[in-house]
């Protein structure tokens, strides 16, 4: 059984030292851009008075000057690289710790509506999403929360067979998450690729011969002028013809480079990560049809991106005064390069929206596979058509500490309900959200907090956290009617696990016993399958009149003054309740 803490802290560590080493090279690196500098405006002074000479002089040391610079922003990018992986490390040794509750809580997913992602604590201060969430991009948190709510019970097998393989990758997991990491967008990818999909284009197609013409031209004037066989003047009269053509298309190329500065950043990085996934030899059915869908092309999916990079950061130069003139003058830089963007652009931005979802698709399905690791002791329930939906040995919450969590076992045959009572703080609130967690966590294709597992697919609906609308003009009891009214409609078209908790709360006691009876007898009626916790102990006498009905309980004693729970889930009906005592023992009373 791997340790994950031990290897957290092993590889925290190596990046550290890594980071360092980078640091030192940068400036290793900035001390030879300064000497060459020198050198060069020095040799440059020396020679003035032979122009030829000192253009020669001037044009090398500028080459070296920016080989050096390329090779400081690539040291600069891996010092980054390192920084991230150090950072993931920590965040897992305090995320271990129970420090997690400053991350994103997911709040923007939460929807009182949706079928259990309020009543299951899915989303929030201390929710599963906030412990389970390693997604950097925004489109990855999205698929994530996606995934968490889908409720989808077909292909589990698969999905497992996905998310066991991710966990057993911690490197490529770690590497491409601090790749994502650096991921800088300033435009959402849905804005991306409808851009993409709806541009048209401005440069004709002759414009992709006149700049490569040009730039010869340009080429063989140096030459002659070099040789003396013709005049220095010459030189700019041919940057304001080479200004002139560059002028015609310049609103519409600036539109364009203020655009693409926007998105270069995450092409670049989206290249990265791209090229991540295309590297790995993947054997999970599911992950090699992500894989698939990026290697439809001729070329990788990675070296394509790669190619919009180079032409958005060639695009990009133009923002540099001397580069502008010069390399419009001469080069006609600016049609050269939007050329390139827009032939990219004709040639693969239907397909942009595919590699988009697979880089997403990996950001969300890492945090199941970080999840699997940081969780060698939780089991993968084996997926069975039986007639016990639920069968499992010390079942508990996945989110309390294994060294006070108290598991239960639990088997709940179909079409089969179960009338849970106890009393205050006795657990059935942590059972039902227990019971639901497996059942999503299960859908999903996660292990689940159990010795063993036996699972028959099903989707869940619930109905625990209803509360009142101002906006709506709504009581808290319509909303509850509203909720119920929801999941009765909802399981007449296919068969759902139902998880209720104390329903008809907002009516008196009696008419809440003969409402609650009712509305338990026709979901029984309808063969549902269920929990529903209550302290009305009248609601378990359905158990004598419908077979289907099972009572359970959680206990609570009062030893030597004493409140006592032990949290355990037993046969039968709750004798003890104890809200009188705790209003005594709190001097309410």
């Amino acid at each position: 059984m791997n340790n994950p803490i031990e290897y957290y802290k092993e590889h925290q560590k190596k990046y550290q030292a890594k980071a360092k080493a980078c640091q030192k090279r940068m400036v290793t690196l900035s001390l030879l851009r300064l000497l060459v500098f020198s050198l060069t405006v020095f040799g440059i002074y020396m020679v003035f008075n032979v122009w030829q000479l000192a253009v020669s002089i001037g044009i090398v040391g500028a080459i070296v000057f920016v080989k050096l610079l390329s090779k400081y922003t690539d040291v600069k990018q891996e010092k980054a690289f390192n920084e991230a992986l150090v950072e993931i490390n920590e965040d897992e040794i305090e995320i271990a710790s129970g420090n997690f509750h400053d991350r994103d809580r997911g709040l923007q997913f939460q929807d009182p509506t949706h079928f259990y992602s309020l009543d299951i604590d899915l989303f929030g201060r201390g929710s599963f999403f906030q412990f389970i969430n390693r997604a950097h991009i925004n489109e990855g948190t999205e698929t994530l929360a996606s995934l968490l709510k889908a409720n989808n019970v077909k292909e589990i097998p698969i999905r497992q067979e996905a998310i066991k393989e991710l966990s057993s990758q911690p490197k490529w997991r770690q590497y491409y998450s601090a790749t994502s990491s650096l991921v800088t967008v300033e435009t959402p990818a849905k804005e991306i690729i409808h851009w993409l999909k709806h541009y048209k284009p401005f440069l004709p197609n002759m414009m992709k011969w006149l700049p490569i013409g040009f730039s010869v031209a340009t080429v063989v004037l140096f030459v002659f002028i070099l040789l003396n066989i013709v005049d220095v003047s010459l030189l700019g009269y041919w940057l304001f013809i080479g200004l002139g053509i560059t002028g015609r298309y310049v609103k519409k190329t600036n539109v364009l480079s203020l655009y693409t500065d926007k998105v270069k950043d995450t092409f670049r990085q989206y290249s990265q990560l791209l090229k991540h996934i295309e590297e790995e030899e993947f054997t999970s059915v599911l992950l090699k049809q992500k894989q698939d869908k990026i290697k439809s092309e001729a070329k990788k999916a990675s070296a394509i991106f790669n190619e919009l990079s180079r032409g958005l950061d060639a695009l990009d130069n133009r923002n540099n005064l001397i580069g502008a003139i010069f390399g419009n003058g001469f080069f006609l830089t600016d049609i050269k390069n939007a050329f390139r963007i827009e032939a990219w652009i004709k040639k693969y931005a239907h397909k942009v929206e595919d590699w988009f979802e697979v880089v997403s698709f990996f950001d969300a399905y890492n945090s199941l596979g970080n999840y699997v690791y940081n969780h060698p002791d939780f089991i993968f329930p084996e997926i069975v058509e039986k007639r016990a939906v639920i069968k499992a040995e010390n079942l508990g919450h996945p989110l309390l500490d294994k060294t006070k969590r108290v598991d239960s076992d639990l088997t709940i045959d179909n079409e089969q309900f179960f009338i849970v009572t106890g009393a205050n703080m006795a657990g059935k609130s942590t059972f039902l959200r227990t019971v639901s967690l497996h059942i999503v966590m299960a859908n999903i294709g996660l292990p689940i907090c159990a010795e063993t597992s036996q699972y028959s697919p099903v989707k869940l609906i619930t109905s625990m956290r209803t509360t009142d609308s101002l906006t709506d003009d709504s009581s808290y009891f319509f909303s509850e009617l509203t909720r119920l009214k929801f999941i009765v409609d909802t399981i007449a078209y296919e068969p759902y696990f139902i998880v209720l908790d104390e329903i008809l709360k907002g009516t008196n006691s009696t008419d809440k016993a003969i409402g609650s009876k009712k509305f338990v007898e026709k979901l029984v009626a309808s063969n549902a399958t269920g929990i529903i916790a209550t302290h009305d102990l009248s609601l378990c006498e359905i158990e004598e009149e419908l077979e289907d009905v099972k009572n359970y309980y959680f206990d609570a004693e009062i030893i030597d003054d004493e409140l006592h729970f032990d949290y355990k889930l037993k046969k039968g009906v709750c004798q003890n309740m104890n809200a009188s005592f705790l209003l005594k023992k709190m001097d309410i009373v």
